[in-house]
């Protein structure tokens, strides 16, 4: 028997998909790293410098009158709980997801909306009752940081691009789990920027659903296809 006549072994179809679809979530990819990176950095480094970087990461009233592009930036540096967060394992799995339908710079557009745009409409309020005398001047400084406003801005515009029964199901699902999240650490403000975000998602849809590769359908058989059819206590954005 000759070399030629002897089975050839090829890599599991699966293995050989892995770097294809990693090449095709560069943005997903690049920011769970750098997520990844602040997470033992968070867990490994001196725990006073820490500190101090996650205060000056934090996107409360008085930083964000001081530097508030900067603020913004770095503040969607960290995940809550550092390396051991859950966000670590959702954030890849909602970005990829919505990365991978829409392009990259789009699903960054996405996330910037929800996180610049819920951080903002619950700071400022804050900083108007500080400015008539409704709350203390210390309410201007708060531990706030995370990228949990972009991301459930991102869970809920990827669920329009769901037929309508997974729509729902993901929508109730991160109802759900903010529900639960509220009952374990329960922060006012945290809780009205989550809904913000995901009322910012949801108004994202006509603008995925356009730019999309699959387009959401009401056929009950298009679920077949994935569920896409064709054609220190940290509050607040966690």
């Amino acid at each position: 028997m000759g070399p030629s006549t002897l089975p050839r072994l090829s890599n599991p179809p699966r293995l050989n998909r892995l770097p294809r679809t990693l090449i095709r979530v560069p943005f997903t990819l690049g920011y769970t790293l750098v997520l990844l990176g602040t997470g033992l950095y968070a867990r490994l480094g001196d725990p006073g410098t820490v500190h101090d970087l996650l205060a000056d990461s934090s996107t409360d009233v008085s930083h964000l009158s001081q530097r508030p592009l900067l603020t913004l930036l770095v503040s969607a540096l960290w995940a809550v709980g550092g390396i051991t967060s859950p966000y670590l394992v959702v954030f890849p799995l909602v970005l990829g997801a919505l990365e991978r339908r829409v392009g990259g710079v789009r699903t960054a557009g996405v996330f910037l909306l929800g996180h610049v745009l819920a951080t903002l409409l619950t700071e400022l309020p804050v900083a108007a009752s500080v400015a008539v005398g409704h709350l203390p001047d210390s309410s201007l400084r708060r531990l706030d940081y995370g990228v949990s406003y972009g991301l459930i801005a991102c869970a809920a515009a990827l669920a329009g691009l769901l037929v309508p029964r997974l729509r729902w199901a993901l929508l109730g699902g991160i109802g759900v789990a903010l529900a639960a999240g509220s009952l374990v650490d329960f922060d006012p403000l945290t809780e009205w920027g989550h809904g913000l975000a995901l009322l910012i998602g949801v108004v994202c849809w006509p603008y995925v659903r356009r730019n999309a590769r699959w387009r959401p359908s009401s056929k009950v058989g298009d679920a077949a296809e994935g569920g896409f059819a064709h054609s220190e206590r940290a509050s607040g954005n966690t």
